[in-house]
């Protein structure tokens, strides 16, 4: 998995509901045609990170395709959510300027 682009965005609580900040990244990301994943239309992965003092972490993710916008039944490996939770830490300040 390879990320090509991406967006970060820090989320609104308009009701104050969720301790802590929220940000949403969208990953534009390319997989080997051999992967099952693999589509010619290519993919997304939309991140919810979630940063509440010193405990940042990811409360969720899922993979679209994005022609569609059809969330796929796939899950990130354990080294796939390492990577990315890494570059969600690296990158969350970034959400502050949008």
């Amino acid at each position: 998995m390879e990320f090509t682009e991406y967006t970060v965005e820090k989320i609104r609580d308009a009701f104050g509901i969720v301790q802590g900040e929220r940000y949403e990244f969208v990953f534009e990301f390319e997989v080997d045609e051999e992967d099952e994943l693999y589509t010619p239309q290519g993919l997304l992965l939309r991140v919810i990170y979630s940063v509440n003092g010193e405990v940042k972490k990811i409360v969720k993710h899922e993979i679209i395709e994005r022609a569609t916008q059809k969330v796929l039944e796939f899950d990130l490996e354990d080294d796939e959510l390492e990577e990315t939770e890494a570059f969600c830490a690296a990158h969350y300040n970034e959400g502050e300027e949008s």
